[in-house]
């Protein structure tokens, strides 16, 4: 692995992943980020499924489509890659070495399946006590749905996601159905893959903090549904003690107003009102100063209320002015809002330059390969970038010397 001058806050740990597609290699690439020597093990041919999901390709140093699509690129920085077939004894034999040198192995198999390789957490454990097992699956490792195979498209609606997504319901004619883009919609990423795995990342750091308190380790159960059910947040708690299922509102907010998207003379832009002091400061703003002190829409609580006048007459206002006129005018008036760019003005953007979020990784192949800033900024041992996403088995060797002291061929 690459030296740094400053020792990451996970260095020493040892990450075998066994996981493929995003929400565990998310969880890898943030533990890699933040330190750790995360080590992915890959089949032979063709390696994480996400390798094929192109394009848009990787290109090589002489502009050429490379066989990794840009998917793949998201989820695997500051990993090493080692291709080992497990479906063979002398593979599983291998892994079963590696993971005897590990401190953390992450898996996305589905529930039972690595059983009959002898690679789940139960033939493991007695072979490495301190080891810290996370397996990832859709639905848990109990339950009716625990055999079920889990894609966050599939969770978002099982899980009530896509009940509160989309435009808002009474924008539909009762009986019929819904036109293409006006039913419930997902979130435009894999959303719950990449909470998964921050929840991952989370029960990991505990885990091993226990580890290190009684030198035991431990299985984590993660499961897709639990944590987007978990991460409704407000609108569970909305349903649990209002006792009113909640529905999908567009771009509205379900306990606050204004705080949603406005049309302007140019296009659009978001309002978000948090308090009283910040509407009054809105209205008068908007040249409707006596609404700060109007009845129906002094109080959150009253604008909640008188949402669909007040929101009326905030559109026909907003109207009058271009987006930026807006933005300047609220900001000096310290209104929350924005435009609502799309990735060329969000990697344009002042702040995001300033912030350092588009970073360049040195790769195998000769080429730079862009990605994402980690956004955890830490001061002692800040987030250090090595490489790019490795090729398929692009470190076999090294990881064999590196892990068990050898150079042999990888299985």
């Amino acid at each position: 692995m690459t030296a740094s001058l400053t020792p990451g806050a996970l260095n020493g740990i040892k990450v075998l992943d066994l996981s493929r597609v995003l929400a565990g290699p998310w969880a890898g690439q943030m533990l890699a980020d933040l330190g750790a020597d995360v080590v992915k093990v890959e089949r032979p041919e063709g390696g994480d499924d996400t390798r094929a999901w192109g394009p848009p390709w990787l290109k090589d140093g002489e502009g050429r489509d490379t066989e990794d699509a840009a998917y793949f690129c998201c989820a695997n920085r500051n990993k090493r890659s080692i291709a080992i077939d497990i479906a063979r004894p002398e593979g599983q034999a291998l892994v079963r070495r590696l993971a005897l040198q590990a401190d953390v192995l992450l898996e996305n198999f589905k529930v039972g399946g690595l059983q009959q390789y002898g690679l789940d957490f139960h033939s493991l454990c007695p072979l490495n006590p301190r080891l810290v097992y996370c397996s990832i699956t859709g639905f848990g490792q109990d339950g009716p749905y625990a055999q079920r195979p889990g894609y966050d498209f599939l969770i978002q609606g099982m899980g009530g996601l896509m009940s509160v997504t989309g435009p808002a319901e009474s924008a539909q004619v009762p009986g019929e159905a819904a036109a293409d883009g006006q039913g419930p919609q997902k979130v435009g990423v894999a959303l719950v893959d990449i909470l998964t795995g921050l929840h991952a990342v989370i029960g990991v750091l505990a885990a091993l903090r226990h580890r290190d308190l009684t030198g035991q380790g431990q299985h984590i159960d993660l499961a897709l549904l639990d944590v987007q059910v978990a991460a409704l947040a407000n609108q569970t708690a909305n349903y649990l003690i209002g006792g009113k299922v909640p529905r999908r509102m567009g771009n509205a907010h379900p306990n606050i107003v204004p705080y949603q998207d406005f049309p302007t003379a140019d296009g659009d832009m978001i309002i978000a009102v948090g308090n009283d002091a910040q509407f009054a400061r809105l209205a008068d703003s908007l040249g409707h100063a006596d609404w700060g002190r109007d009845e129906r829409y002094a109080t959150n609580a009253a604008r909640v209320a008188n949402r669909v006048e007040l929101i009326r007459q905030m559109r026909l206002a907003t109207l009058q002015r271009s987006t930026q006129d807006w933005i300047e005018r609220l900001e000096r008036a310290n209104v929350p809002c924005g435009p609502i760019n799309n990735l060329e003005a969000v990697f344009a953007d002042p702040q995001v330059l300033a912030r350092g979020l588009r970073v360049e990784l040195p790769h195998g192949l000769g080429i730079t390969v862009p990605g994402v800033a980690n956004p955890i900024r830490l001061s002692a041992t800040p987030v250090q970038y090595h490489w790019a996403p490795p090729r398929l088995g692009e470190h076999g060797e090294a990881v064999l010397r590196d892990w068990l002291g050898e150079g042999s061929a990888c299985a």
